[in-house]
This record gives structure tokens, C-alpha cells and sequence, in this order.
């Protein structure tokens, strides 16, 4: 199958025009002519994948690799030294970033993944009202993500609405109007802030509210008769 197929089917699913201005979803390495002897999804690209990674490859990935502007290649530093092995494999990428988030991600993660019923939606954060306990939430979350610690700012002993942003979402803070706001990537003055507005958070971790991407992939390219391998990116923190 030739790149330009593929990324034709993936407009289809999350159009790329929706991505946001600052983004830089779509093909980042390769050709639209090449023609793939395999498709792998994962969360991000790193080394051990490529190294892995057959040579006519394609990658689809969440996160771009390439972000802001490359002004050279030095092959000892990222992302230049993967490039470097792309290049010589003829491996190929294509990311589905905030175009992906905004059609599939938050509500996959937010109904099929914690169970929420979404009763609200824009680009990105996902909302539902309900009755939970401080402790029934964090409870639900640790189970669902697989987490054995929470971040918590604010705790309110009970909560009547739950919005949530996969991945990092504290910039977002001023267009919550919710109770609990669940996302990742909370910096120290995101938490001041919250704590201002009195709007209890849940760090619940960047690659943990995003590693379902391949999943929600996976499932969407079969339904047009597409078939891909998950070989998903290792989480870079590790807990001691």
C-alpha cells in the first residue's frame, strides 16, 4: 500500500486540518509515493522501535517528532539521531496529534476507558455531572489507569462534576467549569492557580491518559480493512 492510501484513510478518520496552528500532524518522514510493507502504531517514536522496526516501515504515532523548526541535523542529539536511522531504514511517520485528540482521543479515554456518561465536549475536555467521593474517584482513577499514585490538588470531599484533557491540559484551567478537571503534566504554578479558583485536580499523568491511542488506532483502521501492529513507546518516568 502507498503512503498517500494511508494518509487518506487517516483524514478520513481525523481530518488534519483540524489540528491546531501550532501543531505538525501529518506525514513527517517519508514520501506519499513510498510504498509500506508494515504499519505500526505507538504513542511516540524512540530507538528501541526503530532499531526493531522493519526497513519500509510506517509509523503512526500520536506525537510529532519533528515540532518546531530543524535548523540542522546533528545525528548525536534528538531528534536528529533518530531521523538518522529512519533514513537509512526508509522508515516513514505520520503523526495524529490534536486533530486526533479532538475527534477521537478524550472521548474514548473519558467514557470507554473510566466509564464517565460525556454530557459535554468541545476540542478538548470531555464533561459529565454526577455525585462521587473524593475517595470513590481517585479509587476509580488508580484502578483504571493503572496508577499506584495520584497528584492531587484541592481535594473536595465530594464532586458533582468531573471535566477531563488527555495528556497536558493545564492550560486550559480557565475554560473548566467543573468540579475535578483530570489531566497531566501539572506544573507547580498550574496548581496555585487551581487552588485560587478552588478547582480541586488530578495530575493523572501524560502517557497514562494517552497510551490508548494505539487501541482507539488500531480499531479504527480495521474498520477499513487496514491492519497494524502495536508495538507501543516505553513510558519515560518510572516510579521508585
Amino acid at each position: 500500500m502507498l503512503i498517500k492510501d494511508i494518509y487518506n484513510k487517516l483524514n478520513t478518520i481525523s481530518p488534519f486540518k483540524l489540528q491546531e496552528r501550532w501543531d505538525n500532524s501529518g506525514l513527517l518522514v517519508g514520501s506519499m509515493e513510498r510504498e509500506v510493507k508494515e504499519i505500526v502504531l505507538s504513542l511516540d517514536i524512540d530507538e528501541n522501535l526503530l532499531n526493531r522496526a522493519k526497513e519500509d516501515t510506517l509509523f503512526i504515532v500520536h506525537h510529532p517528532l519533528i515540532f518546531s523548526e530543524l535548523k540542522s541535523l546533528d545525528f548525536s542529539i534528538y531528534p536528529s539521531n533518530l531521523l538518522e536511522i529512519m533514513v537509512q531504514k526508509r522508515i516513514s511517520l505520520i503523526a495524529m496529534h490534536t486533530n486526533f485528540d479532538k475527534t477521537h482521543l478524550n472521548s474514548f479515554v473519558f467514557e470507554k476507558i473510566l466509564g464517565f456518561k460525556k454530557e459535554f465536549q468541545d476540542d478538548f475536555i470531555s464533561k459529565t455531572t454526577g455525585s462521587w467521593s473524593k475517595d470513590e474517584l481517585l479509587s476509580l482513577l488508580k484502578k483504571k489507569l493503572n496508577l499506584n499514585t495520584l497528584r492531587v490538588i484541592s481535594p473536595k470531599k465530594q464532586i458533582k462534576s468531573i471535566a477531563l484533557t488527555t495528556g497536558s491540559g493545564a492550560s486550559l484551567i480557565d475554560n473548566v467549569d467543573a468540579d475535578c478537571f483530570l489531566t497531566g503534566d501539572i506544573k507547580y504554578h498550574d496548581a496555585i492557580k487551581a487552588m485560587s479558583q478552588n478547582l480541586m485536580m488530578v495530575d493523572i499523568g501524560h502517557y497514562e491518559s494517552e497510551k490508548f491511542f494505539v487501541d482507539v488506532m488500531d480499531s479504527e483502521l480495521k474498520n477499513l480493512g487496514v491492519f497494524a501492529i502495536i508495538s507501543q513507546s516505553k513510558n519515560p518516568f518510572e516510579i521508585s
